[in-house]
């Protein structure tokens, strides 16, 4: 966002992104404007002067566009008239691509001019579990050409799911003088050579964020690369890169970058070093421990850990704990009463009791992943403790079917009971029961996102042995805001046909093992008119559930069904009524017959304003 953007319009203001050549009548009228007269050449005589009535319009829509930062506000915007569309297209700083193939870089780059911000996705989700292979595309390189050409003034770049090579960073390090922000979220194909690279080159770096991505490993000590000077850092996280680094390289780098406020350490740094970093920088916010367990150097004795976390007073934020060693833990006592987000989701080892010792402090606590380890009991505890909670992620240990998840329906009822303030939920487990979802949707009417996973196929409510469909019901009915809804369990029609009565809101739906017949996704693809994602994966769905939606794929961002009940033909006649969307059956480059050659593998279908992509692979096929 632009600081024209931030202030208000009471402020007086620098000039918004129409205002480049000095301000809007300037720059079209060639001539300075007072009062309505225009000082004119010839004679030196003052004359009245009358803009084109459309012309004011537009000055007047590109000065208070500059205010509307809410990317769904703008594209409203956008669709009122030419002339609003004209005007919205000058005064974007940023956008966002939600998928990487639905629009070409050139199409963006031709309506958007004074672009500083851009974010795109790539892969769907489900490539986070496997589900496609994994050089089916994706590939930052044709975007990387084409922005580093019009965009020379771009600052910010968000990545997720897209594949990014090394010399995509170089190239993003030459083209832009001014880049600050680099986040990579889930990504792949680059190595500790490109950040080497954007280390070295980009000397305004603000914020250098891998998120879950995969880095490999060049044997190159990228930290060092840094500049020497003091830098503008805020922010580095570098959890996810399974590979050392130069320690001494990196407390020189935090000792130069005194408004580092995020700092994710991976596994590789120790206690002992974490407790010097924290020493240098005791103006963090958001701290990434890293292994939060002993060196392999062994010392005469353990520094005081405790009076390192006392003296980072301004830490709201706790993640990393990556190779706890849980007598340690209670080191960050000092910092509990101040936590607004800790995430536990992988210091598998914390058993319930030390959870607990932890939790108790944490009153202000609005954000908490953690392990199943916890337990119900531990999950009792944090609906004792932390009354203002609004999102919770509980990830099994061990995600298979068959596994014994120590959470159930005693700790989703006692997080309902207790966190009445919830918005977001993702809850892993094995056993569940209609009750405690049907007491969640009454005890927490705000949900926005809830994503309920019982992990075995077609598990009913173990009390009662019924199918989930009252407890999903319930959500979609009293939760009024809910935007997002992942279902699991034994399911039947009648629960898509709630979803299709109630989730008039729902933007996002994932279904897994769940239905019985083309009635089910029927329901839902006629009933909730805002769908924009909907992921369904073993369903006994076929061509006539695909066909209930022709009326609204042209609608939504994208469809995946995997291993369901539609045919090549069906696909083919979804094409060919759809010719916008671009419809890719998916196999896998090593498939041979598949075990029911009657079915697709995967259909994954998306809307793209250029068509079919040209970088698709021998085992996808465009139709």
């Amino acid at each position: 966002m632009s600081s024209s953007e931030e202030m208000s319009e009471d402020e007086e203001r620098p000039p918004c992104p129409s205002d480049l050549s000095g301000g809007a009548a300037k720059s079209r009228n060639c001539c300075a404007v007072s009062g309505g007269s225009v000082t004119g050449g010839g004679g030196g005589g003052i004359f009245h002067f009358s803009p084109h009535p459309d012309q004011v319009l537009e000055n007047v829509l590109e000065n208070v566009l500059c205010f509307l930062t809410d990317r769904r506000d703008r594209n409203a915007a956008s669709l009122v008239s030419k002339s609003w569309y004209r005007a919205e297209a000058l005064t974007r700083s940023e956008v966002y691509i939600g998928n990487c193939y639905a629009v070409s870089p050139g199409r963006v780059t031709a309506r958007f001019k004074r672009v500083t911000s851009v974010a795109i996705k790539g892969k769907p989700r489900f490539a986070d579990f496997s589900l496609l292979p994994p050089d089916w595309g994706a590939h930052f390189a044709p975007w990387a050409s084409v922005l580093g050409e019009a965009y020379r003034g771009l600052e910010k770049l968000y990545l997720k799911r897209m594949s990014i090579t090394d010399d995509d960073l170089s190239l993003l390090a030459r083209c832009f003088p001014y880049f600050k922000e680099l986040v990579l979220v889930c990504c792949e194909g680059f190595g500790t050579s490109g950040l080497a690279i954007v280390a070295r080159d980009c000397r305004q770096i603000r914020v250098l964020d891998l998120i879950e991505s995969e880095v490999s490993d060049d044997e190159v000590d990228w930290i060092s690369f840094f500049p020497e000077n003091k830098t503008c850092l805020e922010s580095l996280t570098f959890d996810c890169v399974e590979c050392p680094i130069d320690f001494e390289a990196l407390e020189r780098l935090v000792i130069r970058s005194p408004s580092l406020k995020r700092l994710r350490l991976n596994r590789f740094v120790s206690i002992a070093q974490l407790y010097r970093l924290m020493i240098r920088a005791p103006q963090l916010t958001n701290l990434g421990t890293g292994s939060f367990g002993p060196s392999l150097l062994i010392d005469d004795q353990d520094p005081d850990y405790a009076s390192a976390f006392s003296a980072c007073k301004s830490i709201v934020c706790l993640s990393g704990f990556r190779e706890i060693a849980p007598e340690y833990l209670p080191a960050i006592y000092p910092v509990c009463c101040n936590l607004t987000s800790l995430n536990f989701s992988y210091a598998a080892n914390i058993n319930t009791e030390q959870f607990k010792s932890v939790i108790s402090r944490c009153h202000k606590l609005q954000v908490l992943w953690v392990f199943d380890s916890v337990c119900d009991e531990g999950l009792q505890a944090v609906a004792a403790t932390c009354k203002d909670l609004r999102e919770i992620r509980v990830f099994p240990i061990e995600a298979r079917e068959d596994a014994d998840a120590p959470v159930s329906e005693v700790g989703l009822l006692a997080i309902s009971e207790g966190c009445r303030k919830l918005q977001s939920i993702l809850y892993f487990c094995q056993r569940m029961t209609n009750a405690a979802v049907i007491a969640m949707s009454k005890n927490c009417p705000d949900l926005v996102v809830f994503r309920l996973c019982i992990m075995g196929r077609h598990l009913p409510d173990h009390v009662t042995g019924e199918p989930m469909d009252e407890g999903f019901g319930a959500i979609v009915k009293n939760c009024k805001k809910l935007t997002r809804l992942a279902v699991s369990g034994l399911l039947t029609d009648k629960a898509f046909s709630y979803i299709g009565q109630y989730g008039k809101l729902v933007r996002t739906l994932s279904v897994a093992f769940a239905g019985n017949s083309d009635l089910a996704l029927k329901y839902v693809l006629e009933g909730c008119p805002k769908l924009q994602k909907l992921e369904i994966r073993d369903c006994p769905f076929g061509d006539l559930a695909l066909r209930s939606g022709l009326h609204h794929y042209h609608n939504m961002r994208f469809l995946w069904l995997s291993s369901c009940r539609v045919t090549l033909q069906g696909c083919q006649e979804i094409a060919r009524q759809m010719p916008r969307l671009v419809v890719e059956v998916i196999g896998w480059e090593d498939e041979e017959e598949s075990e029911n050659g009657e079915y697709v593998n995967t259909l994954y279908m998306y809307r793209s304003l250029d068509g079919p992509r040209a970088d698709a692979p021998p085992f996808v096929q465009i139709l």
